[in-house]
């Protein structure tokens, strides 16, 4: 590897765009564990008064969420992936069939980013002569290796960030006083929710103070709404 391509990778290496898709994935399945779990558990100590049906319903939540989360992420995603695959296929037969046609599109797609006309063309029949359908998936598609979907690292990442996130409040509802226990969850929950927004934002190099006010504002209103179905029902398991 020569010095030029080792300060490009050190370059790409402080940009965080190719993490978009696991970290996606990671967090969403964190963020709704956390905050689905401790909604359940919430609702439901909200009434009763007894410690097992709470932890129950927590447990049931947390392994329902976690292979529901894993198997939408993956159907979700496949079906991204089989439309990106059809485009290909597509592109191939365009490239066979009206070659010219395809080298003045992606000339075209240069010329409106900037380049010259002229400028342009050449480009894209080097581009071409080197590898066009890498070429037109890249720059007419918009499909790359950071933007392409992974249905099974998406699935696991978000199975199994839903699982630790949902553990967080299940851990509560089997130490903390049974007493007050929905304020407790909540506490916890949102600390939980807090600590998970700011490492995401670091992370991914966005704005901390942003990640944390959102997902405490979102966290706040969805603990508190499920809270307050055990409270208007004024159900009371015994």
């Amino acid at each position: 590897m020569n010095v030029e391509t080792e300060e490009l990778d050190d370059y790409l290496d402080n940009h965080y765009i190719h993490r978009s898709n696991w970290l996606r994935a990671a967090v969403l399945g964190a963020n709704d564990g956390i905050l689905s779990t401790a909604s359940l558990a919430i609702g439901v100590a909200t009434a009763t008064e007894l410690r097992e049906p709470i932890i129950l319903a927590t447990l049931a939540g947390l392994v329902a969420g976690a292979l529901s989360m894993a198997a939408g992420e993956y159907v979700s995603v496949s079906s991204q992936t089989d439309v990106e695959k059809a485009d290909i296929e597509r592109e191939k037969i365009e490239l066979r069939e009206t070659p010219e046609l395809e080298l003045q599109r992606l000339a075209n797609i240069y010329e409106n980013r900037g380049l010259k006309k002229e400028t342009a063309l050449l480009v894209a029949k080097e581009l071409t002569a080197k590898d066009a359908l890498a070429a037109h998936v890249r720059d007419e598609l918009g499909i790359n290796e950071i933007s392409q979907a992974n249905p099974i690292q998406a699935a696991i990442a978000s199975g199994a960030a839903f699982t630790v996130g949902g553990l967080l409040p299940f851990l509560v509802t089997l130490f903390l006083p049974l007493k007050s226990m929905e304020y407790s969850l909540y506490g916890f929950a949102l600390f939980f929710l807090i600590i998970l927004g700011a490492l995401a934002a670091k992370t991914g190099g966005s704005s901390i103070a942003k990640a944390v006010i959102r997902i405490t504002f979102w966290g706040t209103i969805a603990m508190g709404l499920t809270a307050l179905v055990g409270y208007f029902f004024n159900v009371n398991i015994v």
